[in-house]
Order: structure tokens, then sequence, then C-alpha cells
């Protein structure tokens, strides 16, 4: 009998949570249903005579703002995508991507994965069917908790940026698309990518920065990658974050010569972007917002696994199980779990060869003859402090980097510690670009920088052979050397293609060749 009323009971219990879940009050019309439908329709007629009213004054901007709205909403039909929402989903259909990734799991991708920067799918400048399509698919407003590989990976406890600007692909494809947009600058010729471009390392090849009309700055482009891991940016720091640096050359005079309301005015005349703003945005299309998908973009360029941490992981397998590989088939059979990792790690060293003098390099690297490790320490070796090397102290009027930002004595003349991952792209080097290669670099340190009063007490002569200098370029060179994410430089909105062609073209000879000057 017991038995039987258990049964009862579960069944009352199925046939309850069944009409409440999925035949329950959502399926069934309320009974002021009538009520509540002619106060919807007041409503839509109140609505359509305010907007009616506000066209009347609309400027040249707004209207293209309005016009740029997709005829559809953001589909939020979650299951058919795979992708599994909050039960909120389905009570509005018509929310921009910050709501929709609330609502939607997080997702863990691997930073350098090749779709986050691929751009969205087609051939040419994008298209509003394309761009509506993509906007569409929820997966892309899904927030992203990113993996570093191999390498960097010891390093992902430095993320920094994401409770404020969390990851998603549309907000990566909108950073990616304005990055390479010189529709940004005041003329239309300067772009993010003109002094950070992906095949110089995301640098450039000029020992300054170069601008509008020319104009040279008075420091070397730092590197543009592995910036997920800094939370201070520029050579002396001035950005407090990711974000603040992508709205800086905007408006600076000698870069993009631009302001920051000029810049919003004409991306707002870009029916494309004022459509993916609405979408990716909450609050549409703001200076901050073009911040946060620049920084969202640059927060995916990151450095692939290099010989050096293919060689440094076979090498720990190899010392931790010594006595195992001794026997190769009985370590195989007795602990096949263990003698798989040590496989798969000696498989990709293989791949990825290291030179005796590289490997040299790395060890003396991190050494104290050498010293380097006071400074390029880390995953992704740099300490992000301020050092005085001397660099440019026996100048007239020296630059005085962090001094400027902090007022501090002693911070005259330093400058942040750059990543030496990939550091072989990047020439030229030093916040001044004054040393054109690798083996300057090392002559530099080797004679303990340039003497002054402010000179970092980390700096000191160093007895190197020549031999000792060669190695540590080439463990530089060739064993700190990783691939970098594969980026589409062009799916861009229409004209952007035409506005950098003609940049390019336009860009005066001498000023390619300015680092030799």
């Amino acid at each position: 009998m017991a038995r039987f009323l258990v049964v009862v009971i579960i069944l009352v219990a199925i046939g309850y949570l069944g009409y409440k879940y999925l035949l329950g009050p959502g399926d069934v019309p309320p009974a002021d249903s009538k009520a509540a439908a002619t106060a919807k329709s007041d409503d839509a007629k109140s609505d359509a005579s305010k907007n009616s009213a506000a066209e009347k004054t609309v400027t040249p901007g707004e209207k293209a703002a309005a016009d740029a709205a997709p005829a559809t909403a953001v589909n939020t039909d979650l299951a058919q995508s795979g992708v599994k929402a909050k039960l909120e989903a389905a009570k509005d259909v018509k929310v921009t991507g910050e709501k929709i990734s609330k609502m939607l799991p997080t997702e863990t991708v691997n930073l350098g994965d090749p779709s986050l920067t691929g751009g969205i799918p087609g051939e040419g400048d994008l298209t509003d069917e394309q761009m509506d399509k993509w906007l569409a698919e929820p997966k892309n407003h899904v927030v992203l908790k990113p993996e570093l590989s191999l390498g960097l990976k010891a390093g992902e406890g430095e993320i920094n940026g994401l409770d404020d600007n969390p990851l998603t692909r549309s907000k990566i494809e909108l950073g990616r698309q304005l990055y390479f947009d010189p529709r940004l600058s005041s003329d239309f010729s300067i772009s993010c990518a003109s002094c950070h471009d992906p095949a110089k390392g995301y640098a450039s090849d000029t020992r300054f920065g170069v601008g509008v009309h020319g104009q040279e700055g008075g420091r070397n482009s730092p590197v543009a990658y592995n910036r997920i891991l800094s939370g201070a940016q520029f050579w002396d720091g001035r950005a407090k974050s990711l974000e603040d640096q992508a709205k800086g050359p905007i408006a600076n005079p000698i870069e993009m010569s631009n302001t920051h309301e000029a810049c919003v005015k004409c991306l707002n005349g870009i029916p494309g972007y004022v459509r993916q703003f609405k979408k990716v945005f909450t609050d549409g299309l703001t200076i901050d917002n073009v911040a946060k998908a620049i920084a969202s973009f640059e927060r995916t360029l990151v450095t692939g696994p290099t010989p050096w941490d293919y060689h440094l992981e076979r090498k720990k397998l190899e010392t931790a199980f010594a006595a195992d590989l001794e026997d190769l088939e009985a370590f195989k059979k007795e602990d096949p779990e263990n003698y798989d990792k040590y496989a798969k790690a000696k498989e990709a060293s293989d791949k990825h060869p290291i030179s005796e003098s590289a490997v040299r390099g790395g060890e003396l690297f991190f050494s104290q003859k050498a010293g380097c490790t006071a400074c390029h320490v880390g995953a992704n070796f740099t300490d992000e402090k301020y050092h005085n090397l001397g660099v440019g102290m026996d100048a007239e009027k020296p630059d005085l980097g962090r001094y400027e930002i902090t007022k501090v004595e002693k911070e005259k003349g330093a400058f942040k510690t750059p990543t030496v991952r990939n550091v072989a792209m990047s020439a030229p080097y030093m916040h001044d670009g004054s040393q054109k290669t690798l083996e300057e670099v090392v002559e530099w340190y080797a004679k303990g920088g340039h003497p002054n009063q402010w000179l970092d007490e980390k700096i000191k002569k160093l007895e190197l052979s020549d031999q000792d200098k060669k190695d540590l370029v080439a463990f530089m060179k060739e064993g700190l050397t990783g691939e970098l994410p594969k980026v589409n430089t062009g799916r861009l909105l229409p004209d952007a293609e035409k506005a950098k062609e003609k940049s390019e073209k336009n860009l005066p000879q001498e000023l390619k060749e300015a680092g030799a000057k």
C-alpha cells in the first residue's frame, strides 16, 4: 500500500510540473487578455506618435543611426543554436548583446583560435545581410572565458580587464573592424594597425610612430600583443587600462589627430557600425564603447608556444620520469598516462626544434651572470615595471618617461619593461627606437647602460663573452618566437578598404624609411 501511495504522489508531481512548465500560464491567455491587448495597442500608438514627432527634428547622424536598425530582432531561439539559455531569455526577443550575454552560460576558448579573429564569414566588404545574420546568432554574444597556450598559460592569473569588459565574439569582431579602419583618424589615413601592424609583429619598423600628415612622435611603437596580461599601458604607463590606451591615439594631435566627438560622429554616419554597436552594447555607439571593442580585439592577440616552451616542457617531464625513461616499454606498460604525456611533449619539441646555441642562451638568460630576469620575468617575460636603462639620457632634453606621470624623482628616465616574446619581429628597440638590432640591445646591457644619476640599480656591467652574446641573441630570435593569431585584415565595412588602400598608396616613401633616418 505504501509503495502504491508513493507512485501516485510521483505521478501527481509529474503532472503538476508538466502543466506548470509545458502547458502552464505562459501558454494560456489571461482572463483580461483583451484589456491587456487594448492597452498594448494604445501604448504602441502613443509610441508611434512620439516617434513621428521626433522625426521632425532628427539630425543626419541620428537618421543614419535609425535607418541602420535591422528589420529583424536578434534571434534568441537559443535551443536551435545549441546554446542553452536561462529561462528569462524567452521573455524578450529584442534584447541587446550585453543582455543576451547575461542570459547565457560562459564558454571557454583558447586565445589564438582563428575563429575569434577571422572576421564575419564571407568575401569582400561586409554587407548588412551578412552582418545581421551573424549578429542574430546567440553564440556570438556568449561571454568567453579565455585560456592561454603553453608558455603563457602560467600567467593566466595576470589576465586583466575582463571583469569590466567581458569578451564576446561580437565585441571582438567589432573591435577587429575598428582596429583596421583608418576612418578613426581625422583624414582617414591612420588606423591602429598603421603603428601596430600584424605584418611587423604588431609594431612598426620605423624608429618613431608616424601619424597623420607624416608627423613623427618621440617614441617607438610598442607591440600590441599579450596585452591581456598587462594593466597599465604605454611606455610610461599613463593609460590605466587597455581601454584607456585605445582611446588615446584617436585624440592625440600627432597620431590620429581627431577628437572623440568627431570620431563618434563619423562612425554614426556609417550604418554598419551603428547596427553593430546597438547589438553589442546596451548604450550603443559611444567613444567608451569604441575603446571597449578595440581592447577586446587586442586581448585576443597573444603569442603562441615557442621552441623554448616546448623544450622546457619536455625537459620537465624528462627530469620527473628520469628513472622510468630508462626502460620505455616498461614505462608505457606500467604508467600509460604519464608515458603518453611524455610522448606528446617529445613529439611537440621535435616539431619545434631549438638549437644548442639558443638553449645555452636561454640558460644564460635565466642566470645571475646575465641577470635578464631581473626585469624580464614571468610567463610574458616582463615585470610590468619601469626602469631607467640610460637610454636617451645623454640628450640635451631627455625623455623623462614615467616621471612625467608620477613626478617621482627616482622614476626619471624610467620606461616600462617590454615583453621579449616574439621580440625578433619588432625591431627597432628601446622606447626611442635607438637600437636597430638585438645584437645592439645585448651590447647595451653588457656595458651597463648609460650612466646617469637615476640609472636603475639592476643595470650593471656584464662579463659576457662573444659567444655568450651570440647565444643570448639566438635565444631571443629562435627560442622565443611563436606563432601569432591568424587575423583577417580585410572584411571591413564599405569604403574602409578603399580608405586604407588610399592611405597606403599616398604614404611618402621617405616616411616608410623613417626608421633609417
